[in-house]
């Protein structure tokens, strides 16, 4: 009987866990993407033969999608044309567990390419995150600075992305210079920086013809200062979860066998 109590344990812990412990996606990665091709017409795009974006426009980005970890093949086509079989461009798109992505549709058509950025997802808590992407085709290497003032990223010629800044929470005015000039090409007042959250901040369209030069931004919350009121998952919820209510478990089942035992229901 004490086998038949030890199961029972068992049985109840894996009803209540096993099915989150099965959830999690531990092979799967997130992937966002973008039309930042100036003139393109709008897409669809497929993966894998699937169709995952119908009809996106110039500047439309997707929500994330989790994929599996791999290879994938990546299809671009004109609106309305993927029963026609004839993408514009097919890619291999590589990704891994666990990761954030953006992909996006970039340069002219005639030079149609998909280029992959990394994205991390985490701050340190009480701060901002931002990063600067060229791609204006057109356009000459640019520096971002701070209206009037010192240059914050410096020198991204074009499909340059640059690495992550880690900044105070602000909100700024900023410019689009050429690089190492004083010349505005794009000034963008009002920019909020919030804290715990990743921004990515794309230069788009062309510097000399439409459409015109102009921003994406992309803003994502940190996955490193979830919110607090948010119901934990994956192996750190399991263990509290597990910290909790497992003796409780052993203590009942405890109890259930003394009490029969003491009744002389059965023996162990």
């Amino acid at each position: 009987m004490k086998k038949f109590i030890g199961a029972l344990i068992f049985t109840l812990i894996f009803a209540m866990f096993g099915g989150t412990v099965l959830a999690d996606d531990h092979d799967q990665a997130k992937v966002r993407i973008g039309h930042a091709s100036p003139d393109a017409p709008a897409v669809d795009i497929t993966v894998n033969g699937e169709t995952v974006v119908e009809n996106a426009a110039f500047k439309a980005v997707t929500d994330y999608l989790m994929v599996p970890a791999g290879e994938h093949e990546v299809s671009i086509y004109a609106a309305g044309t993927v029963a026609d079989g004839n993408p514009v461009l097919t890619t291999t798109l590589a990704v891994e567990a666990g990761k954030a992505y953006t992909a996006l549709a970039i340069n002219k058509l005639e030079s149609l390419e998909v280029t992959a950025l990394s994205d991390d997802m985490t701050t340190t808590s009480g701060k901002a995150k931002v990063r600067v992407g060229h791609f204006s085709p057109d356009a000459p290497a640019v520096d971002v600075a701070v209206t009037g003032g010192d240059v914050l990223f410096a020198n991204a010629p074009f499909k340059a992305v640059t690495d992550y800044a880690e900044v105070d929470p602000a909100t700024l005015d900023l410019e689009v210079r050429v690089a190492g000039t004083e010349d505005v090409v794009l000034s963008l007042p009002g920019t909020e920086l919030k804290a715990d959250m990743i921004y990515t901040v794309l230069a788009v369209g062309l510097a000399s013809g439409e459409p015109a030069l102009d921003v994406i931004v992309l803003a994502d919350p940190s996955s490193s200062t979830m919110p607090t009121e948010m119901p934990k998952t994956g192996t750190g919820g399991l263990v509290g979860l597990l910290t909790t209510v497992f003796p409780f478990l052993v203590l009942a089942a405890g109890l259930g066998y003394f009490l029969f035992k003491r009744k002389g229901l059965f023996q162990s």
